[in-house]
């Protein structure tokens, strides 16, 4: 059980206030009028899952001041405070693991519900832990701990931020250095410093940083230097994981620290750890449960992190609603699915080709079969985006003795993208690898580049028949891939391939979109904002809950400043949508809240930006500055959403080219396509399976 500090106050002592009566009735009749007292769970997304023992509750009564009583198991609840808006707030302990049944009576009124703890070692709903799984606790200088759990003593520490604009050790909290800097909060100078704990939840070693007001922080009363308000850090790459990871999302940001706002992260928020989301908002919401045990309920919480930390954001956005109130992804994908099938896989296959049998290819038909504004972006995915060969990604944390051998060790570590999704996949018995979602059947590559001559007929036919696909370990071979069919069903019906229907029809969205398309090498496109919007589109009728701001990375106060700008405008609309208390639904309240002057744009320099529609193909004031590539799927005729894993099939039908193919060509495309060519007008194999929020893989 995780220790906390709690009130003195015991609030089954609470002082007893007498009935009004009213004319014609009785102070009985009153209270059988008014509505039972609601227990509500501050800690945690409100659906009675609790971890480490205890839980932050709301408790709201008709009446203000009268006495309310709080038994948890049948034992009574001390510690509860009233609290300005005239709820209740208190801290309860001792939670068995598993079921515990908690009641409120107040005004002769008796409610009760259930809570279902966890302990802190997690799961709560992500399944199975993934063994074996190396511990990593003195990378933050933590007690070294064990398999499997990797838990060790929590600790806290401090920072103080020099006017220089450095963040430095400060060993007494209560010291004020010469060069120390001051924050702002709510208008007031404060001194920035820095209280940082670090300890294990859910195996993962979690962060939290918020500045310090010179008193303990308490789950009841708001500490003066922090403004209500928690941004959620989340970090890059994809990698299978078993291992616990040296790094978070980080949490010592001057962005947020200097206006009040406190920062939280755990090693399994970054994806080259954990490329598991359910994972990963499991982490995310016991690490935030046991902050606001700490320091109190949040305002509202912001979803912050670029590349595979905006994937992050968007999945749980989207699966696990309510852990996450605003995301701002940062060159961010949709879900990593997506991302491989269209761009890594794909962009090996088409490298592997040009630098072979393709090397006739000039680099402008390069460009134009792949779609991206440089070839090097597909370079860079060939190089950096391996996620199929099984131990390219195993940390150097895993020993090398764990990992995978097709014949010294079958049974070892696999460090890939599906491996990650054992649990809502499902294992190939006969293969010992997780069933696959990577196909390439019936993919017309370069199909838009042939219809607009940027390429011949022949190297039309020769690309496709000689681009391949991957065996079960990820190594290229002459056949195409194919997706396991029960993978298909599972990576539909829970969302791994992020339908974005569910949590993000009615989740703000900013999109800072920072602009690498011209990067050597770099990987992180700008259309995905654009298949993003697309995706909100076709699943909710609009994106009007998307906003797209587009900088550049060159310009280091022009990063500043749109970070700055979009960080604010969160605040602003998520506090715009609180005060609003219309009968409208969700949805119509994040669209209705939007603050006037968020719009799309871009920054030209860090002191002008530009409020304009940004569309796709890019047109406008900011498509000569921000010019907008494809990708290879796009390329070969997938509609924008790029929605599908593998595509339904049609028949071949030369007319629809507007080219003309000779006889031996004509066979040719016949013998790559035997089944026929994408239909994207059709739903694929399995993509009517229909997905649902906050899946518990407890019993998968």
């Amino acid at each position: 059980m995780r220790s906390k500090l709690r009130s003195a106050v015991t609030f089954a002592c609470a002082v007893m206030a007498a009935a009004a009566l009213t004319p014609g009735g009785t102070a009985a009749g009153a209270d059988r009028d008014r509505p039972p007292p609601r227990i509500a769970v501050a800690s945690t997304p409100d659906r009675g899952l609790t971890s480490g023992g205890d839980a932050l509750l709301r408790i709201t009564t008709a009446g203000k001041d009268g006495p309310v009583r709080v038994k948890v198991n049948g034992r009574t609840a001390k510690g509860f405070e009233r609290q300005a808006d005239g709820t209740l707030l208190g801290l309860v302990d001792d939670l068995k693991n598993g079921r515990n049944r908690v009641t409120a009576e107040a005004d002769g009124r008796t409610t009760a519900r259930t809570l279902t703890n966890h302990r802190t070692t997690g799961p709560v709903f992500s399944g199975q832990q993934a063994m074996p799984f190396y511990c990593e606790t003195t990378a933050f200088g933590l007690a070294p701990a064990e398999q499997p759990h990797c838990s060790a003593p929590s600790k806290v520490g401090y920072k103080y931020r020099s006017k220089a604009g450095k963040f430095a050790p400060l060993a007494d909290p209560d010291q004020r250095p010469a060069d120390l800097a001051t924050a702002t909060v709510g208008g007031r100078k404060v001194p920035y410093i820095v209280r940082v704990e670090t300890g294990t939840i859910n195996r993962a070693v979690y962060e939290t940083a918020a500045l310090y007001d010179g008193t303990d922080p308490t789950p009841l009363k708001r500490q003066k230097s922090w403004n209500g308000r928690l941004v959620y850090s989340f970090g890059g790459g994809c990698s299978g994981g078993h291992h616990q990871g040296a790094q978070t999302g980080g949490v010592l940001n001057d962005t947020f620290l200097s206006q009040g706002y406190a920062v939280a992260s755990s090693t399994l928020n970054v994806l080259e750890t954990n490329c598991n989301i359910p994972v990963s908002a499991e982490a995310a919401m016991m690490v935030k449960e046991h902050f606001v045990e700490t320091y109190g309920p949040v305002k509202h919480t912001i979803g912050w992190g670029g590349s595979g930390g905006g994937i992050q954001q968007f999945m749980i956005a989207d699966s696990y609603p309510g852990i996450l109130d605003g995301i701002i992804p940062t060159v961010g994908f949709p879900d990593p699915f997506t991302a491989e099938k269209g761009f890594a896989a794909d962009c090996k296959l088409l490298v592997r080709y040009f630098g072979g049998a393709g090397n006739s290819f000039t680099p402008k038909q390069r460009d134009a079969v792949t779609g991206l504004l440089q070839y090097g972006s597909c370079v860079g995915a060939d190089q950096t985006l391996d996620l199929r060969t099984p131990t390219k990604r195993c940390d150097k944390s895993i020993p090398a003795t764990a990992l995978w051998n097709a014949t010294a060790n079958p049974g070892g570590v696999k460090c890939t993208l599906m491996e990650a999704y054992a649990n809502q996949i499902g294992r190939d018995k006969k293969t010992g690898f997780v069933r696959s979602t990577l196909d390439n059947v019936g993919v017309q590559y370069g199909l838009k580049a042939l219809k607009s001559k940027e390429i011949s007929p022949a190297q039309f036919v020769a690309l496709n028949s000689a681009i391949g696909g991957f065996d079960d370990k990820g190594a290229p071979v002459a056949r195409r891939s194919q997706a396991d069919p029960k993978a298909l069903k599972a990576a539909y019906r829970n969302n791994l391939l992020n339908g974005m229907g569910l949590g993000l029809r009615s989740t703000p969205i900013i999109d800072n979109r920072v602009y690498l398309d011209k990067v050597p090498l770099d990987v992180h496109t700008a259309q995905w904002s654009y298949i993003t919007r697309a995706r909100l589109r076709a699943a909710n009728g609009t994106s009007a809950n998307q906003v797209i701001i587009e900088s550049k990375p060159n310009l280091v106060g022009e990063s500043q400043t749109a970070d700055a700008y979009v960080l604010k405008s969160m605040d602003r609309w998520l506090t715009n949508i609180a005060a609003d208390g219309s009968s409208r639904d969700k949805q119509a309240k994040v669209i209705a809240n939007k603050p006037t002057d968020l719009s799309d744009g871009c920054y030209l320099t860090p002191e002008k930006r530009i409020h304009a529609p940004l569309t796709y193909p890019a047109s406008g004031p900011c498509a000569d500055e921000y010019p907008i590539g494809a990708d290879p799927r796009l390329r070969a005729g997938e509609p924008l959403a790029e929605s599908t894993l593998k595509c339904a099939l049609r028949p071949l039908d030369f007319s629809d080219y507007g080219a003309r193919f000779t006889r031996t060509e004509k066979a040719q495309l016949r013998r790559t396509f035997p089944k026929g060519v994408c239909d994207y007008s059709r739903p694929g194999p399995g993509q009517n399976e229909r997905p649902s929020t906050w899946i518990d893989y407890s019993s998968h």
